[in-house]
């Protein structure tokens, strides 16, 4: 792809986002390194324990408001920003929400899930470790996401236990990459994936790729270049903004 130009005319293109209510980190990642002549529009849908329960409630009862509300904002494309929430009711469930939420706002929508599977896809890998700052029962969603792909393979997913979804930003990056030494060290994966848009995983990619010698993964990373892809432009190295 020939390398980005913004708009000649000084048109925008317009990002919407919807994140939970007590995330704090997707936006950074966003208006840190979306390309010239983006702008981001953000709509929040409640959410404060990460959890299945506190996450089919915010399914059920937040998104398609917070969707309508950043709708009228007249968004080109938006993106459902909880890694965890698209793969907590499997993938038919997250395109069809996908499909409901640009019905609503004539959007086209982008989910993060999906986004990270295509990323795994484009990159070829085919054994993938992952870390999360999540309980168990999350982390089993992400697992049957990413393997309902042909040649995929979770080698191991290992989460922090972290329910309070404010306290998973306060991650520090260090703390990041030591989890994923500590766990995938010395152990043949093509990839790592470090999954939800609340962590701060971005900050994290170099000291991953230096401490376990394969590429890195985020979820906003993954939504970034889903975004670059619908755009039609080639993704620059995000993590270094």
């Amino acid at each position: 792809m020939p390398e980005y130009e913004p708009p000649r005319d000084g048109a925008w293109r317009r990002v919407g986002l919807l994140v939970p209510s007590s995330n704090t980190v997707m936006e950074v990642d966003f208006y840190r390194r979306l390309p010239p002549g983006f702008t981001l529009h953000t709509g929040r849908m409640y959410l404060e324990s990460t959890t299945p329960e506190g996450e089919s409630q915010m399914l059920d009862h937040h998104v398609m408001p917070a969707a309508h509300d950043v709708g009228t904002a007249r968004p080109d494309v938006i993106v459902f920003g909880c890694t965890s929430a698209g793969a907590l009711r499997g993938n038919d469930y997250d395109r069809e929400l996908c499909d409901r939420i640009a019905s609503d706002t004539g959007a086209d929508v982008i989910s993060v899930i999906s986004s990270v599977r295509e990323s795994i896809r484009s990159r070829g890998a085919g054994r993938i470790g992952v870390i999360t700052p999540y309980v168990d029962s999350l982390n089993e969603k992400i697992r049957a996401s990413l393997e309902a792909d042909d040649g995929v393979e979770v080698a191991d997913i290992r989460g922090l236990g972290i329910s309070d979804n404010f306290a998973i930003a306060e991650v520090a990056p260090e703390k990041i990459v030591a989890f994923a030494a500590e766990t995938f060290l010395g152990q043949p994966i093509d990839l790592l994936f470090a999954s939800c848009t609340n962590l701060r995983a971005m900050d994290a990619v170099d000291g991953i790729r230096d401490a376990l010698g394969v590429d890195v993964l985020t979820s906003n990373l993954a939504a970034l270049e889903a975004v670059d892809r619908w755009a039609g432009i080639s993704s620059p190295n995000r993590h270094e903004a």
